[in-house]
C-alpha cells in the first residue's frame, strides 16, 4: 500500500474522512498533475507525491485542508511525512529553471537534484535552519507575541541562522533583537523539520544573562516573563515550541 501526497494551492488533499489518499484512490485526478515524485528517494515504488493544477476540481470525498492544522486529522507521523512530500513538492516547483544561465532544469533521480540542462549547473532541496530558544529566568519562562500571532498567543523566540554564523551565536543574537536581553549557558535541546516551507527547527535552552525587556515591535509585539502557571494561550500539538513550553512547565511545577 503506497500513498498519494496531493497539493493543490498550498493545501494538502484529503479523503473526507481525514485520511491520506492511497495511490488506487486518485485516478480522477492524476491528469490534473503539474508534477510528481517520489517522498522517498530510496523506494522509488513507494510513497508518492504530486502537484495539483491550481483550478483543478476535487471529486467528491476529497477536500483540500491547511497543512499546519492537520495534524489533529492525520496524526504525527503523517504530519511530517506531509511536510517531506510538500518540501520536495515546492522545491521542484520553485527551481523548474536555472538560476545561472535561465534554462529549464529537469529532475536528476541520479543526483537528487534540479539539472540544468544548458549548463548542468545542479540545484539541491533548499533547507532552512532556524533556532528556537526557551529562555529562563528564576523559574520563568520568555515568551513574545509575534506580529501574526491571534490575540492572546504567546511562543518562545525564533529566528533564522544567518551566513557565516553557529547555532549558538544565532540563539545569542535572535534573542537580543527580539527582546533586547542577553543569554548564556545556551544548550541543545532537540530538532523537527518545519515545512513552512522549508524550515529545519533546532531547539535550545538557555538562561538569562542581562538587560531588561525591550520588545522589537517588527516581529514582536510584546515580550514577558511568565511563571509555570501564568502561561498563556500558545500554539499546541506537534510543534517544537510547543514542547519546549510544556518541558519548562514540568521541569518548574511541583507536584
Amino acid at each position: 500500500m503506497s500513498f498519494y501526497y496531493i497539493f493543490q494551492n498550498g493545501k494538502i488533499i484529503l479523503k473526507e474522512d481525514g485520511a491520506i489518499p492511497e495511490a488506487a484512490e486518485i485516478d480522477e485526478l492524476r491528469q490534473h498533475f503539474v508534477n510528481a515524485g517520489c517522498v522517498d528517494k530510496e523506494d522509488k515504488d513507494g510513497d508518492r507525491w504530486a502537484e495539483l493544477e491550481m483550478t483543478a476540481k476535487l471529486p467528491d470525498g476529497f477536500d483540500a485542508c491547511e497543512r499546519r492544522g492537520c495534524w489533529t486529522a492525520v496524526g504525527e507521523e503523517q504530519f511530517f511525512r506531509i511536510g517531506k512530500a510538500f518540501h520536495y513538492m515546492d522545491w521542484q516547483r520553485l527551481h523548474k529553471y536555472c538560476g545561472k544561465c535561465g534554462a529549464q532544469n529537469v529532475f536528476d533521480p541520479g543526483e537528487g537534484a534540479m539539472k540544468c540542462l544548458a549548463c548542468g549547473e545542479l540545484f539541491y532541496p533548499v533547507i532552512s535552519p532556524a533556532i528556537i530558544v526557551c529562555v529562563e529566568k528564576e523559574g520563568k519562562i520568555l515568551l513574545g507575541h509575534g506580529v501574526n500571532f491571534p490575540a492572546g498567543r504567546y511562543s518562545v523566540l525564533a529566528g533564522f541562522v544567518e551566513p557565516g554564523e553557529s547555532l549558538e551565536e544565532c540563539v545569542a543574537r535572535e534573542v537580543y533583537e527580539e527582546s533586547r536581553i542577553r543569554v548564556k549557558n545556551i544548550k541543545y535541546f532537540t530538532s523537527q523539520p518545519w515545512p513552512f516551507p522549508r524550515s529545519l527547527m533546532l531547539g535550545f535552552i538557555a538562561e538569562w544573562e542581562s538587560g531588561d525587556i525591550c520588545p522589537d515591535t517588527t516581529e514582536v509585539t510584546d515580550v514577558r516573563w511568565f511563571a509555570p502557571h501564568e502561561i498563556p494561550e500558545y500554539y499546541r500539538g506537534v510543534s517544537i515550541s510547543a514542547k519546549l513550553i510544556e518541558d519548562f512547565i514540568k521541569r518548574h511545577t511541583k507536584y
